[in-house]
């Protein structure tokens, strides 16, 4: 152990997440639920804070509908996004280590989304705290088992979100 974990193994930086989710054991469905939903909530509570804040900040405008925007928000976006992350996120956690390889991918992750919406990029960047976190921490299980962890969880995660978004606007 390096002077920059604490006992349980999670960097210092990280130290206010959760043990859990720096264990790769047990049931990977409930450790992929667990994750999900600590991506999830604070999320949903920034997303609302934001939307009280700047009402009019508007949100992404796809241009594509139907089951094309499906495939695309619940299948091609997670998957690429999780390929997309491993490069700069492994250079990170060598360069500065764990911790500041997650908070560094989730700073970057936020600024991409903030190119289509300057707020966005504040609301997803908790998310991918998580799923950087959930990356490294599956990788020592297989490179196979950690892409899927992520691309399953960021897939829950827009589902919800996409849900939340249909009911919002329907009840508009």
């Amino acid at each position: 152990m390096t002077a920059s974990t604490v006992a349980s193994g999670r960097p210092r930086s990280l130290a206010f997440l959760p043990e859990f989710l720096f264990a790769a054991e047990g049931s990977r469905l409930r450790y992929a639920v667990k994750a999900w939903l600590l991506a999830l909530l604070p999320s949903l509570a920034l997303a609302g804070l934001i939307d009280l804040a700047a009402p009019a900040s508007g949100t992404p405008d796809f241009p594509v509908g139907g089951a094309t925007f499906l495939a695309l928000v619940l299948v091609v976006a997670p998957l690429a996004e999780t390929l997309l992350m491993v490069p700069p996120l492994w250079a990170l956690a060598r360069l500065a280590g764990p911790g500041a390889a997650a908070i560094g991918s989730a700073l970057l992750w936020a600024g991409l989304h903030s190119l289509a919406v300057p707020l966005w990029g504040l609301v997803v960047w908790w998310p991918f705290l998580i799923l950087s976190v959930v990356l490294l921490t599956w990788r020592r299980r297989g490179l196979g088992t950690a892409l899927l962890m992520v691309a399953g969880i960021h897939a829950m995660q827009n589902a919800t979100s996409l849900a939340l978004a249909l009911l919002l606007h329907a009840g508009s």
